[in-house]
């Protein structure tokens, strides 16, 4: 399992860890519940979370709950306006809160002969947590895991948590990433502080030679694959082989070079991760310095059923991407990466931040952002904003943290400081790779969650 990574230490520690819980859990049922099942940081720890609890003997079960365009436009608000951004600037009154409940009281009727008395439920962001009522009458322990926030409180945010608050009363416990993001009116005792981690064996993080990177990013389309013989592999989360054989949707004047130095950024087509900001950043203060080019690579946004914003926002990067001048334009790729297989998707990306010789994270919030560990677990620099979860990632000597996001000349400085010095941008890569081994690997996660289980079936469940 992580032994190869982690050694025999730590390893030692999580078996007995786990052998302890597992005595303790006897048969109770671990239940996650999302509002999907791919794409997002949220997704990609579950996979890990659960794939490892398993693998330690433990009955934990993941389910993906359902809603239409107007529940998932409401929790979309609510993403934002925790994040302290208007998003659309749409009403969370009580016709928004109406049917919110209504979906939700609907997926958690479903669940009346699955969560038994004694189980231990988690309920993952703004999408779930109107479950907590009809999960805590089950008899079930229920706890509230937040993976978003903002580290200051303002009246946007807490326009949100207050349509929150009562829809999270009486769980036994909140889970957030940073101390900062909790709302006032939780009580400490009841708070834990969990940062999520990676998975260093998944597809978008196993180890790949660069042949076989050049490869998955020729068959993809995202670099000049005219020299490239062998099909692109990688190891599938089941343990089989997998072959990379779809294509991403490109839009390129041209494509780069396997040697050409790259900038890349991977997210969702989410405005709060400024893919705009980062391709006119990289247009203004580094296309013009040198033979850079930059990738700016999300999943295909009809793939995310919880963004409805993905396929908008996606559009805009194009229409700016367009508009630029054309000895600019030729510098930057765009491409949507396709999600029919979730392991494919990943070795796409993890081919992608090998093929980095930097990583960007220039959101302008963020609740922890797994894509910078995943960056930096590939020896890479990045240059990441001083917000939210990024700013605990990124530490000192293993990359940089732009004080301001918004200030896309000290971006491409940063930029252009690492690419003109790889010798530095090497140094960096090394000391990221170990602080992700030592901060941000599973047997860290899984160990503050057996304490936080354990805590919780020392008491009586709740009943509201």
């Amino acid at each position: 399992m992580l032994e190869g990574v982690i050694g025999a230490q730590r390893a030692e520690r999580l078996h007995t860890v786990a052998a302890d819980f597992r005595s303790r859990l006897g048969n109770r049922v671990i239940w996650n519940f999302s509002s999907t099942a791919v794409s997002g940081g949220v997704a990609e720890m579950l996979q890990v979370l659960v794939g490892y609890v398993e693998d330690l003997g433990v009955d934990m079960r993941w389910t993906v709950i359902s809603g239409d365009a107007d529940f998932f436009t409401v929790t979309k608000r609510l993403h934002n306006r925790i994040h302290n951004l208007p998003g659309d600037g749409g009403p969370l009154g009580p016709a928004e809160a109406a049917h919110y409940d209504e979906v939700l009281a609907a997926n958690a009727a479903a669940l009346r002969d699955q969560v038994r008395p004694g189980d231990l439920v988690l309920l993952h962001d703004p999408q779930t947590a109107g479950m907590t009522s009809a999960l805590v009458s089950r008899g079930a322990h229920v706890v509230w895991r937040c993976h978003i926030g903002a580290d200051r409180q303002t009246d946007l945010t807490r326009s949100a948590w207050e349509f929150l608050r009562p829809r999270i009363a009486g769980a036994d416990g909140y889970i957030f990433s940073r101390r900062a993001y909790t709302p006032s009116y939780l009580p400490d005792r009841e708070i834990w502080v969990i940062p999520p981690s990676i998975d260093p064996y998944s597809a978008k993080n196993q180890y790949l030679d660069p042949a076989n990177v050049r490869a998955i990013l020729s068959l993809t389309g995202l670099i000049d694959g005219t020299r490239v013989e062998a099909p692109g592999t990688f190891v599938r989360r089941d343990g089989s082989a997998g072959t990379v054989t779809r294509p991403a949707v490109v839009v390129a004047e041209d494509l780069p070079d396997a040697g050409e130095p790259l900038l890349v950024q991977v997210s969702r087509w989410d405005r709060l991760k400024d893919m705009i900001g980062v391709m006119r950043g990289f247009a203004d203060h580094v296309a013009g310095y040198g033979d850079a080019r930059l990738i700016l690579a999300g999943p295909a946004a009809a793939a995310v059923a919880d963004d409805p914003e993905g396929a908008a926002v996606y559009a805009e990067c194009l229409a700016a991407w367009h508009a630029l001048p054309i000895d600019r334009r030729s510098r930057v790729v765009l491409a949507t990466l396709p999600m029919a297989d979730v392991d494919e998707n990943a070795a796409m990306v993890n081919a992608l931040q090998r093929q980095a010789w930097v990583i960007a994270q220039k959101s302008l919030a963020e609740g922890f952002g797994l894509t910078v560990a995943e960056g930096m677990w590939k020896a890479r620099p990045v240059v990441g904003s001083a917000v939210g979860g990024i700013q605990d990632q990124i530490a000192e000597g293993t990359g940089i943290l732009l004080p301001d996001p918004t200030d896309l000349s000290a971006f491409g400085k940063a930029v252009r400081d690492l690419l003109d010095d790889p010798a530095r941008a090497e140094r960096m890569g090394v000391a990221a790779q170990a602080f992700v081994r030592e901060n941000y690997l599973g047997d860290v996660h899984l160990i503050r969650y057996a304490q936080l289980f354990g805590t919780l079936m020392n008491a009586e469940p709740r009943r509201s």
